[in-house]
C-alpha cells in the first residue's frame, strides 16, 4: 500500500529531477566559513532578504534602491558583510536588478541552477553561501558577463575618500 508520504516524496523527487524545485541550501553538503542556524538567519535578515539569500528567491524587478546607486564604494553580502562587487564594475543593464561585469576576487561562487525548467548559473556569496542572483554571458567588455544581483541580497558601503 502506498502512503501519502511516499507519494509526496516521489513527486518531489520527480520535480527536483526536472529542475522545478529550487535547490535547498540547508540540505547542501557544502560548508561555508560563515554559518548560522535557520533561526538565527531569520532573526538577522528581513523576510525579503531571508527569502532571497537562504531560499534562492528573487526580488521584483526595479524595486531595489541599489539599482540607482551611483556613488563610489563596495557592494557587500547582506547576510555576512563579505565585500562582493566594486562600484567600478556596476553598469545599467536595463533589466531591473543591479548588474556588475565582475565580482571582487574570490568573493563569489557559482553553481548550475536548473530551477523552473531553465539552465542558468546561480551566484552565491563565497563566505556564507547566500544566494545573490545569476550570471549571464551578455554583459559588457571587458568580461562579457552580467552578474544580475538581487539588490535585497546586498548592502552598499560608500567609499570614504
Amino acid at each position: 500500500m502506498t502512503t501519502r508520504r511516499a507519494l509526496v516524496r516521489s513527486a518531489f523527487t520527480c520535480l527536483a529531477a526536472l529542475g522545478f524545485v529550487r535547490n535547498a541550501r540547508a540540505a547542501a553538503s557544502v560548508r561555508f566559513a560563515f554559518t548560522l542556524d535557520d533561526a538565527e538567519w531569520r532573526r538577522r535578515l528581513t523576510p525579503d532578504q531571508y527569502d532571497v539569500l537562504r531560499h534562492e528567491g528573487t526580488e521584483r524587478a526595479f524595486t531595489s534602491p541599489l539599482l540607482h546607486e551611483k556613488r563610489r564604494g563596495l557592494f557587500a553580502c547582506a547576510g555576512c558583510g563579505r565585500e562582493l562587487f566594486s562600484s567600478e564594475t556596476k553598469f545599467d543593464s536595463w533589466t531591473g536588478w543591479p548588474s556588475f561585469w565582475a565580482p571582487l576576487e574570490k568573493a563569489v561562487a557559482t553553481e548550475e541552477d536548473r530551477s523552473f525548467g531553465m539552465v542558468r548559473v546561480a551566484v552565491q556569496c563565497e563566505r556564507c553561501g547566500g544566494h545573490l542572483g545569476h550570471v549571464f554571458d551578455d554583459g559588457p567588455k571587458p568580461t562579457g558577463l552580467r552578474y544580475c544581483m538581487n539588490g535585497v541580497a546586498l548592502t552598499f558601503k560608500p567609499a570614504t575618500t
